[in-house]
């Protein structure tokens, strides 16, 4: 799997940046002959000046000085050019990659799960490492091959140089050791890092700064990020001495070895056969053996080390695969509803939860129905709208869109008929037209549209109120204007309105944010919508509200209960139920609440 990747990756910088690649690889090259050059002419200085051969110790000297430089020279110049081909490649190519593979999946309950989250958070911000991982076995292969050239020229001086063979092994073997469970602590620390990650970016947003200082919590969040980043630090500094022993430990066994094969050369200088030049040469190349043997080891440190990012950055290419190949529904929606949106004895549970958050529950929606999803918080509404939306699979039930199973619908398909805004709503820091023309990216460059959505969501004066209107930058994370939370929530209610013929228009909490005369003016703007919607193409509009007095004009109420359908029908039906019932109940209870009020 390593080697495949490995060859991918090289071929993906190989398209992108081919000039340069070549000259990395070329670089290398010459770096490995440049190093071999170097001591053998060292060596050839020594025995002519030895032997008084002024012309060959002339030319032997130029030789070593251009040797050296052009190694140094290549050196600077492949690492440069290697770290300009890495970057470019993770950004336009490996990056997007780790997006789809939260992006393209159908649903999203891969993005709450603990150990899909934990590999994003590895990977993230070090898509460079990835690619690098791929140069680092070139790079270490290479280096290998001037270890080799390394180890014929201290053969030629004498075999018992050879013995150093071995001890560079050891090496390799303690410090690979050394790295494995530096990856495994990388890997058992991420959700504590992912947890000091949060902990931190709450104390640092505006969005909750004002709640954590009212209530005095900022020293209480503080010292649980120290904590925890004390143990993510502790646990992987833990590793990290371990490795370091075992790699001194390594290179005392080398030291050791080199001392003894440089005395055994030393020796044989004076005796028939030897020279000074080969005792210059042992020392000059054994101590690059060093410093090639540590190249090399760092190389391959960095190969192996890369594992805690591209072991994740795998797992996430064949999770997001997996999960793709199952997406095989291909059937295309209605063009139009003409008869109805059917839940057949629908369920679903949250990964570890102790209770479905919809259970068994089972309604027509009629074609042109204005439906409203009412109940207490947890009571399963925005799991519900999910379900209608493919942004959950059920576990058990189905839905039919006129007679047809929606899991036999292609999921971009069903996208496309479909508009919603949900309370939980994206604040997209662009300018304010782009950030209302991505509820339809097909369409977000006419302005006829953007202007339509915009007054169908009644931010006409909000976006006039803009220094530059529309083009106008929003949010201050790049120096634009901060929007309030209504405003935001208007941005995306008339995101929400950039499709004209949805078959599905979904309202999640649409006005929570707004203000009363903000919230009884977009209900009836968008009642108004929905029921033109209905007459065009039959579309279903479901309103998820705990506001009562909002959805009364509905066609039909859902009322659910811990993830029941407990009741349903009209506004009027449901008070009238003999004995009461829970919408009458919540119902008489919003009505005091705000009578008093």
């Amino acid at each position: 799997m390593r080697a495949r990747l490995t060859g991918e990756l090289m071929a993906r910088c190989w398209r992108a940046e081919r000039a340069l690649t070549l000259l990395v690889l070329a670089c290398m090259a010459v770096g490995t002959v440049a190093f071999a050059g170097l001591g053998l002419a060292s060596k050839t200085v020594v025995d002519a000046a030895v032997e008084g051969d002024l012309r060959l110790l002339v030319l032997a000297a130029v030789v070593t000085a251009v040797a050296y430089v052009v190694d140094w020279v290549v050196d600077d110049v492949g690492f440069t050019m290697r770290m300009h081909v890495v970057e470019r490649v993770a950004q336009t190519d490996v990056e997007p990659e780790v997006m789809r593979a939260c992006t393209d999946v159908d649903e999203i309950d891969h993005l709450e799960r603990t150990d899909f989250l934990d590999r994003i958070t590895a990977v993230r911000g070090r898509a460079w490492a990835v690619v690098d991982s791929a140069w680092s076995v070139v790079e270490a292969a290479a280096l290998v091959l001037r270890l080799a050239l390394t180890v014929a020229l201290l053969g030629s001086v004498s075999p018992w140089l050879l013995l150093l063979v071995p001890c560079a092994g050891v090496q390799l073997v303690l410090d690979a050791a050394g790295r494995r469970r530096s990856t495994a602590a990388e890997i058992a620390t991420s959700e504590d890092q992912r947890l000091q990650r949060h902990l931190f970016e709450l104390c640092t947003s505006p969005a909750t700064s004002k709640e954590i200082r009212v209530a005095g919590a900022e020293d209480e969040l503080v010292a649980r990020q120290q904590a925890t980043a004390l143990g993510v630090v502790h646990a992987r500094a833990r590793a990290l001495l371990t490795a370091a022993a075992l790699s001194t430990a390594g290179w005392a066994v080398f030291a050791a070895g080199f001392t003894a094969a440089l005395a055994l050369v030393v020796r044989s200088a004076g005796q028939p056969g030897g020279s000074l030049g080969d005792v210059v040469l042992a020392v000059a190349v054994g101590s690059q053996l060093r410093s090639v043997v540590q190249q090399a080891v760092g190389r391959a440190s960095d190969a192996g080390g890369y594992g805690r990012i591209v072991e994740p950055y795998l797992w996430l290419r064949a999770f997001a695969a997996e999960r793709l190949a199952g997406q095989v529904a291909t059937a295309a929606p209605p063009t139009a509803l003409t008869e109805a949106i059917t839940l057949e004895h629908l369920a679903f549970t949250y990964p570890g939860a102790a209770r479905p958050a919809v259970d068994d529950v089972s309604v027509t929606i009629p074609a042109g129905t204005v439906v409203a999803v009412v109940g207490e918080y947890g009571s399963g509404k925005t799991t519900l709208v999910k379900l209608l939306t493919k942004l959950y699979r059920p576990d058990t039930g189905r839905i039919t869109v006129d007679g047809t199973d929606l899991a036999e619908i292609g999921t971009p398909g069903w996208r496309a008929v479909t508009s919603a805004a949900f309370q939980d709503f994206g604040r997209y820091q662009t300018t304010f037209d782009e950030a209302v023309g991505l509820g339809d990216p097909a369409r977000m460059a006419s302005r006829e549209a953007v202007d339509a959505a915009v007054a169908a969501a009644d931010a006409g004066a909000l976006r006039s109120r803009l220094p530059a209107a529309g083009a106008s930058l929003l949010g201050s994370r790049f120096d634009g204007t901060e929007l309030s939370e209504g405003q935001w929530q208007k941005v995306a209610l008339a995101r929400a309105c950039m499709r004209t013929r949805p078959l599905l228009f979904v309202l999640d909490e649409p006005t929570a944010s707004l203000d009363a005369p903000s919230e009884h003016e977009i209900f009836a703007r968008y009642m108004e919508r929905s029921r033109r919607l209905a007459r065009d193409c039959g579309a279903v509009t479901v309103i998820v509200s705990h506001r009562f007095s909002t959805v009364a004009g509905a066609d039909l109420i859902l009322v659910m209960e811990h993830g029941r359908l407990v009741e349903h029908g009209t506004h009027p039906d449901l008070l009238a139920r003999p004995g009461g019932g829970v919408y009458a109940e919540l119902f008489g209870i919003q009505a005091t609440a705000y009578a008093d009020s």
